[in-house]
């Protein structure tokens, strides 16, 4: 029997109970793959991280969904962030993924990631597929619909007007038939809500699980993937958005996307920690 210690914290969370909730190990050493991968499960949240010692970075991060581990995403990022420096100390750190070495900065609680530099290609399903994939009508869309990636490549749908946004309700067969690359579906859609120079947007997160439709409440991924989709929209420079997500799934989530001038995307949120424990097995 051995033990470890966890901390449980809500990201992109503008009260205690509120954000994207996420479990971070403290010291996963010891821990094989499987064990992670159970451990994932066993809390059932989106995400769980584990933190291992790096020789390129303050940390070295693993992340598991309940059932398989990912390259890279973004609330994870900012609340281990938030643990390894409760842990170690220091504002400025670096966080070595799978998907590269994420440097991450702290004013007080609020995290804010720089992404990796975007890829981005053309979906090959129509306009009118990808509106009956989420349950909308073709004019329901706006601007152009892109695979984005930097760090975990998703699908990013505008739509029209932050009423198409709350009407959205995707298909679980069309989502994997439209919207799934070569590892998994979603899709991410988003509109201004209000008027665009005031620079607040709505946004929802989808993907399929078990057959059904799962709502994420704070994606910092698809936040990145939203900078990369404006960059390669020809966007004026700088940009500064505030992004609201989760009110769906009664967990509201707010984040902070900011891309530079010089094309660098950044992403923020406010970390709570809520509680800690030892899982022994």
């Amino acid at each position: 029997m051995a033990s470890w210690a966890f901390r449980l914290v809500n990201v992109f969370a503008e009260a205690p109970l509120a954000g994207n909730p996420l479990c971070v190990f403290e010291d996963a050493r010891g821990l094989e793959d499987a064990a992670m991968q159970a451990l994932a499960l066993q809390f059932n949240l989106s995400e769980t991280t584990f933190v291992l010692p790096s020789s390129r970075a303050s940390a070295r991060v693993r992340i598991f969904t309940p059932t398989f581990e990912m390259p890279f995403a973004g609330h994870p990022t900012l609340g281990t962030a938030h643990i390894v420096r409760a842990l170690a100390g220091g504002d400025r750190l670096t966080l070595e993924m799978q998907a590269g070495i994420v440097p991450v900065e702290a004013r007080g609680d609020v995290w804010t990631l720089a992404a990796n530099a975007p890829k981005h290609r053309r979906p090959e399903a129509s306009r009118a597929e990808l509106a009956a994939m989420l349950g909308l009508r073709e004019r329901d869309l706006a601007g152009e619909p892109l695979w984005v990636d930097t760090g975990s490549e998703q699908l990013l749908v505008p739509l029209a007007s932050p009423d198409a946004v709350d009407r959205a309700a995707p298909d679980a067969a069309l989502l994997n038939r439209h919207g799934a690359n070569a590892a998994r579906a979603m899709a991410y859609v988003f509109a201004h809500d209000g008027a665009a120079a005031a620079g607040r947007m709505r946004a929802r997160f989808f993907f399929p699980k078990h057959g059904a439709i799962v709502e994420d409440p704070g994606t910092g991924s698809a936040c990145a993937n939203l900078g990369g989709w404006f960059l390669a929209s020809g966007a004026p420079l700088p940009l500064r958005l505030d992004i609201h997500q989760g009110e769906h799934v009664g967990r509201p989530c707010r984040l902070g996307l900011e891309v530079t001038a010089d094309r660098r995307i950044l992403v923020s949120g406010r970390v709570v920690e809520i509680g800690r424990g030892v899982v022994t097995f």
